[in-house]
């Protein structure tokens, strides 16, 4: 050293605030952060990192689910999104088993309004009729070759969407209701 002091900051050191008698700078406190707001600022990033892992962990996007039933020798299946958000692309696809195959047209029925909260591109095969009533949507298809038909619909959330949409989707025989799922999308902001 050269012998030339190193001149300190203001309330550092172990003697901080210790100046001697006369001093200007006797009655000055060092400045401490508030504890409420230090522990307001960890919280708030707390909750940032949590939204930022979970969304790396693939919770805030879609997330399908699959449900079933079986009744009167037809099984029905339904692929859709449980949680989605606006703007997304989303799974709907139903699979309709009849061991021996199907002797005559397929008939869906679908809850109306459920539809209200997607943008459609297209279905796949489509319908050889379509009609709705206000409360279902009947989906008629010819029999296809084999036991069993798969629907898909190329469907995307409405970017105007902000509350979900249940439903149900049923097989009719002859014009009588028989397997049955009900179904529930919730929308993420």
């Amino acid at each position: 050293m050269t012998g030339r002091s190193i001149p300190r900051r203001l309330g550092a050191g172990p003697h901080a605030g210790m100046e001697g008698p006369g001093s200007t700078l006797a009655d000055v406190t060092a400045r401490t952060p508030h504890d409420l707001a230090v522990w307001t600022r960890r919280a708030f990033l707390l909750v940032v990192l949590l939204f930022v892992v979970a969304g790396l962990a693939g919770l805030l996007g879609v997330r399908a689910a699959t449900t079933s039933a079986a009744a009167d020798g037809y099984d029905l299946s339904l692929q859709y999104p449980r949680v989605a958000r606006a703007g997304l692309d989303v799974p709907w696809q139903v699979t309709v088993t009849h061991p021996g195959g199907f002797h005559g047209p397929v008939v869906l029925e679908v809850t109306g309004d459920y539809f209200d909260i997607f943008e459609s591109q297209g279905i796949s095969p489509e319908p050889s009729q379509e009609t709705e009533d206000g409360t279902w949507w009947r989906l008629t298809f010819d029999p296809p070759p084999g036991d069993t038909l798969v629907v898909s619909l190329d469907v995307y959330v409405q970017p105007s969407s902000q509350r979900g949409r249940g439903g149900t989707l049923r097989v009719l025989d002859h014009g009588t209701p028989t397997a049955s799922v009900d179904f529930t999308t919730s929308l993420l902001p």
